[in-house]
């Protein structure tokens, strides 16, 4: 009774979350938990944000929210796991949207193509980053562009592995630059940032949030349109004069075939969620921009300019 009175007192205040009239015998949706299955390992940013929001759904659907960890295969084995679900909006999948744009080209056997899932809503968005040592004489994009210029098959950079955001992230740098610097990969951003201090990496290419208060690097350039509010120093790639801005952007999603309805009603509890004041200090905790988040259209609209923009990318590189 406890969970159906928070339901009620959260929903008077927000009606969107109103739920409609129901005809004899139709089901009240949700009426036994709603799964979250986050494909990645827990303890991650990641995992901190789909636990937070997940925390904030349960009253407002009046059933809980269980999040599921399934990792495996770079996101794919619990991805696929959800886009072989029911479609019934019981099981939900919180992912980037590489799940989408990247891992349909990277891993054809998975079974994932970039129309197994009905995007909800987007609830992160984080930037990419270059970082060097502190007393690197790289001291900005265009002395990394001459310097790799000068110095051809000499440079190196690390990231977090092939694929990536923060590569591709770095491989669109590399297209605007016009040059070439070899990729070492690694399997965390953590790995990316000793390599890069030791001095055995010249550039590291990693999620911003990574570099969130260390003293010990320096951001070169942000990737995104404007300057990051927790790295007011730190220029973007714009700014620096290249058009080269990179998320890693993602969200609540549901199996394809999953009922309007059922869409609507989890988008509508899920911007609830998202815009409460427990989310929105999670979301300040990991780096998130202000404007993390966005409803399902604007969210779709954004996820296909995504898929193609990975497609173009994608091309570019030696995927065996």
């Amino acid at each position: 009774m406890l969970t159906r009175r928070l339901f009620t007192t959260a929903a008077a205040g927000l009606p969107a979350l109103a739920l409609p009239r129901l005809a004899a015998g139709q089901e009240v949706f949700p009426s036994r938990p709603v799964q979250i299955v986050l494909p990645y390992p827990p303890g991650n940013a990641i995992d901190l944000l789909v636990r937070a929001l997940a925390a904030q759904m349960t009253p407002l659907l009046g059933q809980p929210a269980v999040v599921l960890n399934r990792p495996g295969a770079a996101g794919a084995v619990g991805s696929a796991s959800v886009a072989r679900a029911t479609p019934d909006g019981y099981t939900l999948l919180f992912v980037p949207a590489l799940v989408a744009s990247v891992l349909p080209i990277t891993q054809p056997t998975s079974g994932l193509t970039v129309d197994s899932f009905r995007p909800i809503c987007q609830v992160f968005s984080n930037s990419m980053a270059l970082i060097v040592r502190p007393d690197s004489p790289i001291r900005s994009l265009a002395d990394l562009q001459a310097r790799a210029r000068a110095n051809p098959g000499r440079l190196t950079y690390a990231t977090l592995g092939i694929t990536s955001i923060p590569h591709l992230a770095m491989v669109q740098w590399l297209n605007a630059a016009g040059v070439d610097i070899e990729h070492v990969p690694f399997r965390a951003d953590g790995e990316v940032i000793t390599e890069v201090l030791t001095g055995r990496i010249d550039v590291g290419s990693i999620v911003l949030g990574s570099a969130a208060g260390r003293n010990d690097i320096r951001v070169l350039a942000v990737f995104d349109r404007t300057r990051h509010p927790d790295f007011p120093d730190a220029p973007t790639a714009i700014e620096q004069g290249f058009d080269v801005a990179p998320a890693s952007f993602g969200g609540l999603f549901a199996p394809a075939g999953t009922p309007e309805d059922r869409i609507a009603r989890i988008e509508a509890v899920c911007a609830a969620a998202a815009q409460s004041e427990a989310y929105r200090a999670a979301a300040r905790s990991g780096s998130q921009p202000a404007d993390y988040y966005l409803g399902r259209a604007e969210f779709t609209r954004r996820l296909q300019e995504d898929i193609e923009q990975k497609a173009a990318i994608l091309r570019t590189i030696r995927l065996n």
